[in-house]
């Protein structure tokens, strides 16, 4: 039952229960009332009607029965019109009663279904924080359900200065530490195309160059990250089997330094949206797909296709250790990595997974990923399909 429909049966419970005490109290004090009455009408018709002759007396016994006659007519008349017609009648105001209760409950209610809604539509953001801007502003008296509602615009306010905040600074966090890593690199360089560099200080340069890189890899993860979870303020067209095509090429050297072939079966698969965005979220796929494999002899397949609901798709799987079905869920969370026996490359800030999310957010679609039969990942992004330049939205 919804809580109107609890509140209709209470109001039109409590009046019907007032109903049927109300018409029993009356009928008692009825019946006691006719009780009296009936007997004095008896003794009044015998006494003040034609006077009998001094000779006939009236008979005690057909006097009484005729005063029960008299009664059982009287409550039967009684039964009849008040017990009868009045339930009748009560049913009727309960019907009416319950029907204006289920409006008045409705009306009650209403500022609740505001909040409901506002609630709901911020669950439904594509990403965390998306939606915070909402409010419910409810007007009205200043009742409990305005308190309510005026706590929660409350809660939404400070959610969303925290989301933003956190936002901010990661960006500026990625953007203040780029500089200094961008010297040190230089200056490791520097330092190894020296003449007098020795073969020690050219090892050392080495490892700090990947370090180097290492971390600058992670800091643009972070950056793309805060990035990916604004809001598009501009969509353009884009293939999937464009954005995939150009990621294979891209990535063709280090699959095939690690042993891994690269496989495609790209079909048209038109949507819109930032096209950087988008190729981000392939590359971080592949990259996944190349990093955790069987290594040598091992592949990684792109598959991108049109679904016959109105989406499109891209597909990424690939060979590589048995993933457990509880580790899957983790792995779209930042920081999140496989154990490092199931990596055939180095390299990774465990931040791929969480940027496909993110980016397939905030162009309103999905990213599911299971394990393969095997071993390996699959992990499906579903976008909306484009139609004659139109993007179609699906509900998540």
């Amino acid at each position: 039952m919804s809580l109107r429909l609890r509140l209709t049966v209470i109001y039109a419970g409590l009046f019907l229960l007032a109903g049927l005490v109300l018409l029993a109290t009356t009928y008692v004090l009825f019946d006691r009332q006719l009780a009296g009455a009936g007997l004095s009408v008896v003794l009044n018709r015998s006494t003040t009607g034609a006077s009998p002759s001094p000779q006939v007396l009236p008979d005690p016994a057909e006097t009484m029965r005729q005063i029960e006659a008299q009664r059982r007519q009287l409550r039967a008349a009684a039964v009849t019109s008040l017990l009868t017609q009045g339930a009748i009648a009560l049913g009727v105001v309960a019907a009416a009663a319950a029907g204006l209760g289920w409006l008045v409950a409705g009306r009650v209610l209403n500022p609740l279904h505001q909040v409901t809604a506002t609630a709901r539509r911020i669950a439904a953001a594509p990403a965390a924080g998306r939606g915070l801007h909402e409010r419910i502003a409810l007007r009205g008296p200043a009742d409990e359900v305005k308190e309510l509602a005026d706590a929660f615009d409350t809660m939404l306010e400070r959610l969303d200065r925290s989301f933003d905040g956190q936002r901010r600074f990661i960006a500026n966090a990625s953007h203040e530490l780029r500089t200094p890593l961008t010297v040190g690199r230089a200056l490791v360089e520097l330092a190894m195309k020296r003449r007098s560099a020795s073969a020690d200080t050219i090892r050392l340069g080495e490892d700090l160059l990947r370090i180097n890189a290492r971390h600058e890899h992670l800091i643009t993860g972070l950056l793309l990250l805060a990035t990916s979870e604004n809001e598009l303020t501009e969509r353009r067209p884009a293939d999937l089997a464009d954005v995939a095509a150009h990621v294979l090429a891209q990535s063709a050297g280090a699959a095939a330094a690690a042993g891994v072939t690269l496989e495609e079966q790209l079909a048209e698969a038109p949507t819109s949206g930032d096209a950087l965005l988008l190729e981000r979220l392939v590359h971080n796929l592949v990259e996944n797909g190349v990093r955790y494999n069987a290594g040598p002899g091992g592949w990684v397949r792109v598959v991108t296709r049109a679904t016959g609901d109105e989406r499109v798709e891209v597909e990424v799987s690939n060979t590589g250790p048995v993933v457990p079905p509880y580790e899957v869920p983790a792995l779209f969370e930042p920081f999140h990595r496989l154990a490092g026996d199931r990596r055939v490359t180095a390299g990774g800030a465990g931040l791929g997974l969480s940027i496909v999310r993110s980016v397939a957010a905030t162009h309103g679609g999905t990213a599911v990923a299971r394990p393969r039969e095997g071993g390996g990942l699959v992990v499906t992004v579903a976008l909306p399909a484009v139609v004659s330049g139109v993007a179609v939205r699906f509900g998540r």
